[in-house]
């Protein structure tokens, strides 16, 4: 049980389905009051009539204030999860490359520029960044997604260390693959990496919510990963040999 869930006010982006549907669903049963996003108005309209949340279908760049307006004054959890997995190489259009940034970084710095003078003066609140195992490690055949999930974690990380002192919890979710829309975009490259070990949305959801209970930052899905962030850090030439076998065998299959 998560201390604090019953009746929070709670901003879930890009809930229209995967894993932000996961986590507005889980939010909902835990007695928070949810705000599901994304830009899918169909979509998102579906999702909170059926949890019984609050539609605001739209850029999640901008959801902050009316959304607080909408939970009655307060966002006490904000689940920024929207994201673009954006494939290609150096070579992939500035048009690519900005549109990433903007969705898998700035938005996460344009919620917290919103949300954290209010939970500083009220001495708490939440930021839930669904980053990837790819802002840990890297994912081949997608660099602006790698690079863009790498920032998003190390904003993350950035939150935390600067105002845990101050009530604001942060958590980072960095799965490998989970069953979504995104994860059959990836095509080959998630097909030899990402598909073998997939899990379901609900999984990333169950993994937050223990790792809420145990007032933990990083939230690993995936516990596998761990070991590998390890091999990475301390010895970077041989992970990367490794992760440079696997590019081959995927250039192989083009």
């Amino acid at each position: 049980m998560v201390e604090a869930v019953q009746g929070a006010g709670v901003v879930v982006t890009g809930a229209g389905g995967g894993i932000g549907a996961a986590l507005a669903r889980r939010f909902a049963a835990e007695g928070a009051r949810v705000v599901v996003n994304d830009l899918d108005a169909g979509r998102v309209r579906a999702v909170a009539e059926e949890i019984g949340g609050i539609a605001l279908p739209g850029d999640a760049s901008t959801v902050v204030a009316d959304a607080r307006e909408a939970l009655g004054g307060t966002v006490d959890v904000y689940c920024a999860n929207a994201g673009l997995g954006s494939g290609g190489s150096e070579a992939a259009g500035e048009d690519v490359w900005a549109r990433a940034w903007d969705v898998n970084v700035m938005a996460h710095v344009r919620a917290a520029e919103a949300l954290v003078p209010h939970w500083l003066e009220r001495g708490g609140g939440r930021f839930v960044s669904t980053v990837s195992a790819a802002g840990l490690l890297t994912m081949i055949g997608a660099a602006p997604y790698s690079v863009t999930k790498h920032g998003a974690y190390a904003f993350a990380e950035w939150l935390s260390l600067t105002y845990r002192h101050r009530g604001i919890k942060v958590h980072a979710i960095c799965p490998q693959g989970v069953r979504t829309d995104m994860l059959a975009a990836t095509g080959s490259a998630g097909d030899l990496v990402l598909r073998p070990t997939a899990i379901e949305p609900e999984d990333v959801a169950d993994a937050l919510f223990k790792g809420m209970a145990e007032d933990r930052f990083l939230i690993l899905p995936h516990t596998e990963v761990a070991g590998f962030y390890r091999a990475r850090a301390t010895d970077p030439d041989r992970w990367l040999t490794s992760m440079n076998h696997i590019q081959q065998r995927w250039e192989e299959n083009q």
